[in-house]
């Protein structure tokens, strides 16, 4: 009988050092971990891959400490591949593991046996649970960080008591948290983005998020998927984070955006077949980098005009912080295209 996804996700874990050293070639072992910069294999030390069973879990298992993201070998090989179907990833991981031949068959319905069969469903729950964002600690958390919330905030809620785990503990907590809704090209949510508050206000050093280790994190079904807003037509503009989206959207109101929640997933975003043009709102380190040439490589192979859209600090939201709405208005009507600038820009200075 041909495998399933957990058994080879088994297999490459009794294997977890040498898969990190072939697939993750830039990271190097310290300890009981792999330490790499990302799930892309850039250069660094925010992603952590258990190479050994502990009490905080069996080996395989990897967290990405900048993004909250999550997961195992069988993503690793997904994305540092650039596959996006399961048989092509078990393909690959057979192929590591030099499977004999008859073990090499596709498994029946192998992609979603392998996802979560809750996690979706969990998404859209706590999303339904979730309370309107006017007059919350969620609507005051992104009026401090500059963004105007009268850009669309239908794919946003607050649930005042959203429960979060620390890695590796048994126990939960509660924290206040900003909700996004994960939406497919139909609308259907797929998951939900969590940025979880802390509820006794904001300083400097963390803008408003909660004091624990990974504040932000995603759930549900997020490939190709992410938080949107405004209708996508002709034009659209997608990044990483939803607040740097957002802060596009607080000086182009009119010109819709796509938050693919991290770099990973901004590679592999989907967009409607009635786009035509797509500007890529760049977050300037090597991930953000890489994902948006990543991005714009698939774009332009589909005949999409792909435009880069870069800050002038480390996103657009530390932008409209630093510089204010009227600088970053004219910071980006010199990107925007000739037609783009007076469609979408016009709309703010009527």
């Amino acid at each position: 009988m041909a495998e399933d996804a957990s058994e080879l996700a088994r297999r490459l874990a009794r294997e977890a050092e040498a898969v990190c050293r072939h697939y993750l070639s830039n990271g190097r072992r310290e300890g009981r971990y792999w330490l790499v910069g990302d799930v892309n294999n850039t250069p660094g030390r925010s992603l952590f891959v258990r190479l050994h069973a502990s009490s905080k879990g069996p080996p395989g298992k990897w967290t990405d400490a900048a993004t909250g993201e999550h997961g195992d070998l069988l993503d690793v090989i997904g994305t540092t591949c650039g596959f996006r179907s399961f048989r092509e990833i078990a393909n690959e991981a057979r192929r590591f593991l030099k499977l004999p031949d008859w073990q090499r068959e596709p498994a029946i319905d192998a992609e979603a046996a392998r996802r979560p069969r809750n996690s979706t469903r969990a998404a859209r729950r706590l999303f339904g649970m979730a309370q309107p964002l006017p007059g919350t600690l969620g609507e005051a958390y992104l009026a401090h960080r500059g963004i105007d919330l009268s850009v669309s905030t239908d794919a946003l809620r607050f649930h005042p008591r959203c429960f979060y785990r620390p890695d590796g503990a048994a126990d939960v907590e509660t924290w206040p948290a900003l909700i996004s809704a994960v939406t497919d090209l139909t609308g259907r949510i797929t998951g939900v983005h969590r940025t979880w508050l802390d509820p006794e206000g904001f300083d400097d050093r963390r803008l408003g998020k909660a004091p624990i280790d990974t504040p932000r994190r995603a759930m549900g079904d997020l490939l190709g998927h992410a938080a949107r807003f405004g209708i996508t037509d002709d034009v659209m503009a997608a990044g990483e984070g939803i607040e740097t989206m957002l802060s596009l959207r607080t000086v182009l109101p009119s010109l819709p955006v796509a938050a693919a929640l991290s770099a990973n997933h901004l590679a592999t975003l989907l967009w409607p077949v009635t786009l035509r043009r797509l500007y890529v709102a760049v977050d300037a380190d090597a991930a953000g980098i890489n994902a948006a040439k990543a991005l714009t490589v698939r774009a332009l192979d589909a005949g999409i005009e792909a435009i880069a859209l870069c800050p002038r600090l480390g996103d657009f939201n530390e932008d409209l912080r630093a510089f204010g709405k009227a600088q970053l208005r004219d910071m980006l009507r010199h990107q925007l295209l000739p037609g783009d600038d007076a469609r979408f820009l016009d709309v703010i200075s009527a």
